[in-house]
């Protein structure tokens, strides 16, 4: 982890964090080593997340912001990882919004009234920085401990919060939000363009606030063909990445089973294009093409097969990322719980040696 920044002038951290190596590879820059970082990296998988967490809801913990602070920083105190992530939730803002919901441990967020009908819509109200200003107190607490190491803020898109509104939960089918979709486009777009208000002023704040980046998790856009997504999602998630255009900060775009997708969530404008574990990083680069730097993609599952396997196939991750102008190493997806800390440590050690220019 980088120097405390607090005494820097804010010109001369801006231009250290532009310097970073996980910044560089964004932009598709040439970088000392090729960067990492893991989703869900700040989590069950770490005791000390699990002791500072007992006792305390996942959304109290998401607005105290000494805790989200303590939080964040426990993965790169630990992994020396090249970037930290704001530990948040991609229903925060909705939370914020108006909508009556909790995170139920095991479950995920549940939505005490779903949103239906066009009258349900008059309950998810615009957000201001406000209605999310301990986040911004997060942020900026954050940015004065890591030093030179970049932030990413986050948001959930349009498509996978609408799917937990309209669903009332997680599900594995998304019955009701297909048929919001097909038989009620009016009321689809007015939803998806209400969400997609909020999760731009959602990553303003964090930007305005001080993070280096922000990844947009449109976590279960896999569910839809390549046609449905364009009709009925790119658009909003275009309205979120380039209404950030002029923010100076890479945007990373992610999915869950979106091979078929990936071409569409790069035209969103994106910078970086997340890859799940299952299209090999020199694929997807022709598929996104030779504009965009990828991120990912070592299967979650690998790091419980033992260290010889997971050194292989990190390796094999790298080697096809240089396919793209810049990579990002990660996950594929999130870690999980059960994952030895101990492996993500040597990981991050051994992409950092295997990789060094």
């Amino acid at each position: 982890m980088g120097a405390p920044c607090v005494s820097w002038h804010d010109g001369a951290v801006t231009s250290v964090l532009n310097d970073s190596p996980f910044v560089r590879a964004c932009r598709g820059q040439e970088v000392p080593h090729t960067p990492v970082w893991f989703m869900r990296q700040a989590g069950r998988s770490l005791p000390e997340y699990r002791k500072i967490r007992e006792g305390v809801g996942m959304l109290e913990s998401c607005r105290r912001p000494e805790l989200v602070t303590e939080i964040t920083l426990q993965p790169v105190r630990r992994h020396q990882v090249d970037a930290a992530i704001l530990f948040s939730d991609i229903v925060v803002p909705i939370a914020a919004a108006g909508i009556d919901l909790d995170i139920v441990a095991g479950t995920g967020p549940v939505v005490a009234e779903p949103i239906r009908a066009e009258s349900d819509l008059e309950r998810l109200r615009p957000i201001t920085a406000d209605d999310v200003d301990f986040v911004a107190e997060s942020v900026r607490l954050l940015v004065a401990e890591l030093g030179s190491t970049p932030l990413i803020g986050f948001a959930g898109a349009p498509f996978t919060l609408a799917s937990y509104l309209i669903e009332g939960g997680p599900s594995r089918t998304y019955l009701k939000t297909k048929a919001m979709m097909y038989a009620a486009p009016g009321l689809w777009d007015a939803l998806l363009s209400r969400l997609a208000d909020i999760t731009l002023s959602f990553l303003r704040t964090q930007i305005d606030a001080g993070v280096s980046a922000v990844q947009l998790f449109d976590s279960w856009a896999g569910a839809l063909s390549e046609a449905d997504y364009r009709e009925h999602v790119l658009p909003h998630s275009a309205r979120v990445l380039r209404g950030l255009a002029d923010a100076g900060v890479p945007r990373i775009h992610f999915g869950v089973g979106t091979a078929v997708l990936l071409d569409a969530m790069g035209e969103a404008g994106a910078d970086v294009v997340g890859v799940d574990w299952r299209t090999p990083l020199d694929q997807a680069t022709k598929v996104i093409g030779p504009d965009r730097s990828v991120q990912g993609n070592l299967d979650p599952a690998l790091l419980f097969a033992g260290w010889d396997v997971v050194r292989r196939e990190a390796d094999r991750v790298l080697e096809q990322g240089r396919a793209a102008p810049g990579h990002v190493f990660n996950l594929g997806h999130g870690v999980m719980p059960e994952t030895d800390p101990d492996i993500l440590t040597r990981l991050v050690a051994h992409v950092h040696e295997a990789s060094a220019r």
